[in-house]
């Protein structure tokens, strides 16, 4: 046998690439080949290889035979994985771009059938959100019964109460629920909030209920709410600026006070 042992560039600085060719036998002329790691452990293929290095290099495209890289050789194999039944049943994603079916008609020509991508009177092919959506489960306000908030003395705040236009809809929804439903989808939803628009939620909700709105009827908001609410909140913020103005005065007072006190001693 004749012996070729050299350096190998794609692998890590030490690793020897031995090539032995066969003079004799039925063989004869066939070659076999061997690395060596820097401490001069041998290695017949290239699993063993593999598991040797792990993740210092990754030999997805090195040919064991020849000891180059060759991508090309990784996206044959990638192809011939994506077309391989066995691979497909333990869970590789299918090619869809696979070529057209040809037409069992009666015709010298061959005629592939009519590949059709948009559909404007199926609805659901036009349905952008039917597979973004996540599910939501029905009456899941009934969570947040009971629950209540609380100050840092562990006391019981006062909720809000609700005007008179919004009515709950749906078995057991009370005043505290219908708020904190309406609360999470201010804060969850980009969509405007109005209500149970349809009049057959209120007779039977478990079949007509639109789970993207809060369980209340419909209700809308006028100018003059719209008014209401924006004095109030001037009111909150008047009140805000003068409780700070109040304690800002206080503790300049107090400060003026300890330096008079200061110097006085």
């Amino acid at each position: 046998m004749e012996k070729k042992r050299a350096d190998c560039p794609a692998l890590p600085p030490g690793w020897k690439k031995e090539e032995v060719i066969r003079k004799s036998g039925l063989s004869a002329g066939k070659s076999d080949v061997y690395y060596y790691s820097p401490s001069g452990k041998k290695f017949r293929s290239k699993p063993q290889l593999a598991r040797c290095l792990g993740n210092a290099v990754d030999l997805g495209c090195f040919d064991f035979r020849t000891g180059k890289m060759m991508p090309g050789k990784l996206q044959k194999n990638k192809q011939r994985l994506r077309h391989d039944p066995l691979s497909l049943a333990k869970g590789g994603k299918p090619d869809l771009n696979t070529a057209l079916p040809i037409r069992q008609t009666a015709s010298i020509f061959k005629q592939p059938v009519t590949k059709v991508t948009s559909h404007p009177s199926n609805k659901v092919k036009t349905d952008s959100q039917r597979g973004t959506e996540q599910p939501r489960q029905l009456f899941w306000e009934r969570r947040l019964k009971g629950l209540r908030a609380s100050d840092v003395a562990e006391d019981v705040l006062q909720t809000m109460e609700l005007p008179k236009g919004l009515q709950s809809v749906g078995p057991d929804s009370g005043d505290e629920t219908l708020l904190s439903a309406i609360a999470s989808a201010l804060h969850m939803s980009s969509a405007p909030i109005t209500g149970q628009t349809s009049v057959a939620a209120e007779k039977n909700p478990a079949i007509w209920l639109n789970p993207s709105q809060p369980l209340c009827k419909a209700f809308t908001v006028t100018d003059e709410h719209i008014r209401e609410q924006e004095l109030k909140v001037h009111q909150a913020r008047r009140s805000l600026e003068e409780a700070l103005m109040a304690d800002s005065l206080a503790r300049a007072a107090e400060n003026t006070r300890a330096m008079l006190e200061g110097k006085t001693a």
